[in-house]
């Protein structure tokens, strides 16, 4: 279920990322890059990049490799450990419930919904179509 108090945090972020920086022309995908930060303390980081390259029939994600603008270090977070899930894969779905209310309610989800395509996926694992 969404948090809308993170969900707010997640959004104002992602604002800020879309209305100051111009996407590359080039750019045909976007990737929701996810990161364990840290394993101990249950916290979560998630990363935008642009891709030049998107092929949806490729599950192991090689076209987000193609990266031609990222977010860089400014990382959104989440903590976990006061969930009753605290692992990864309940993180990613936390991710994914943002993200996709994002691509619904953004102030500015046309440039996402603009590309050919976005996925979601912890860094080196496989990549979720959106």
């Amino acid at each position: 279920m969404l948090q809308m108090n993170i969900y707010e945090e997640f959004a104002h972020w992602l604002d800020a990322l879309l209305e100051n920086n111009d996407m590359p022309e080039e750019t045909k995908a976007f990737c929701f890059n996810l990161y364990e930060e840290s394993d101990e303390e249950h916290i979560y980081g998630v990363q935008l990049i642009a891709a030049s390259e998107f092929d949806p029939a490729d599950k192991e994600g090689d076209w987000a490799c193609e990266e031609i603008w990222s977010s860089e270090e400014d990382i959104f977070t989440i903590d976990t450990s006061d969930e009753d899930d605290t692992g990864w894969p309940h993180a990613q779905e936390l991710f994914k419930e943002m993200v996709v209310e994002y691509l619904k309610n953004g102030k500015y989800s046309n440039i996402l919904n603009g590309a050919e395509g976005a996925a979601i996926g912890f860094v080196d694992g496989e990549l979720e179509l959106l």
